[in-house]
């Protein structure tokens, strides 16, 4: 089961920065990495999708329910922004999927009995390995 969620552009803030790692003079220069930030208990998400999102034990996720990813991967801003954003998307349909309830079922007496066979087999192939007595 999933959880029908609509995410709105305007909850959701964009920062340049500056992007870390190779790239020369270039990445002194230009701030072509993102932050994004989202207030998840701000937001007009479902209430049940909220709590699910805030209960998931994610580094991105602070504790004040804001989620911050980070995207430098590319060396375009608008690049890096799409990839934040999708980030962020797959982070909520992570918490939007609900699981099924699994319901414990008993084996069968046949599929017992099988395996009781089997370990029958097993066990006089083992003992036929044995040192002979004399």
């Amino acid at each position: 089961m999933r959880i029908a969620f609509v995410l709105d552009p305007s909850e959701v803030s964009f920062s340049a920065i500056r992007a870390q790692g190779a790239g020369g003079q270039n990445v002194n220069k230009v701030s072509n990495a993102v932050h994004l930030r989202f207030d998840v208990r701000a937001s007009s998400l479902p209430e049940a999708l909220k709590e699910r999102l805030l209960a998931l034990r994610d580094q991105r996720i602070s504790d004040e329910g804001v989620v911050v990813i980070k995207a430098q991967q590319h060396r375009s801003l608008e690049k890096n922004r799409e990839e934040a954003l999708a980030r962020l998307t797959d982070l909520i349909e992570a918490a939007a999927l609900v699981p099924r309830v699994r319901r414990p079922t008993k084996p069968t007496r046949s599929s017992q009995q099988r395996r009781l066979e089997g370990k029958a087999l097993r066990g006089g192939i083992k003992a036929g390995r044995a040192k002979v007595l004399p």
